[in-house]
């Protein structure tokens, strides 16, 4: 298997997460972290139309971070890892999609809005069955 950067990021959070890794990691839970996730939302926003793209990229990686940390917290738990995460981004994407994916036809971006909106809807309705 080729090693990735993200794969290389994986692993690092497993270390981190595992027996010697960072006790501070370690005792970490989805609403210790919520500050952390909002701080780096705004930041990341702030660099958007005024910044380089050096620091929106770092940014970017703080949000990912947080991303990594709750997944990583998930899987610790047995619940999903960001495998999961990925998968399901994937399927939402490509459902989304249906005018790229699905041989749907549009005409506007309006109707792809309006389709994402519908599609969406729709998502919310079979979740709450």
């Amino acid at each position: 298997m080729k090693k990735t950067k993200f794969n290389e990021l994986k692993d690092i959070f497993d270390t981190l997460h595992g027996e010697n890794g960072c006790l501070w990691d370690k005792q970490q839970t989805h609403e210790s972290l919520i500050p952390y996730l909002k701080e780096e939302t705004e930041e990341f926003i702030e660099t958007i139309g005024k910044d380089t793209y050096e620091h929106m990229k770092e940014e970017l990686g703080d949000l990912l971070l947080q991303v990594m940390f709750h997944a990583q917290i998930a899987k610790k738990h047995n619940k999903f890892d960001i495998e999961d995460v990925i998968a399901t981004l994937i399927e939402k994407l490509k459902r989304r999609h249906p005018h790229v994916f699905a041989g749907v036809k549009v005409k506007s971006s309006q109707e792809i809005i309006s389709n994402w909106k519908k599609i969406k809807k729709e998502e919310k309705t079979n979740k709450n069955k």
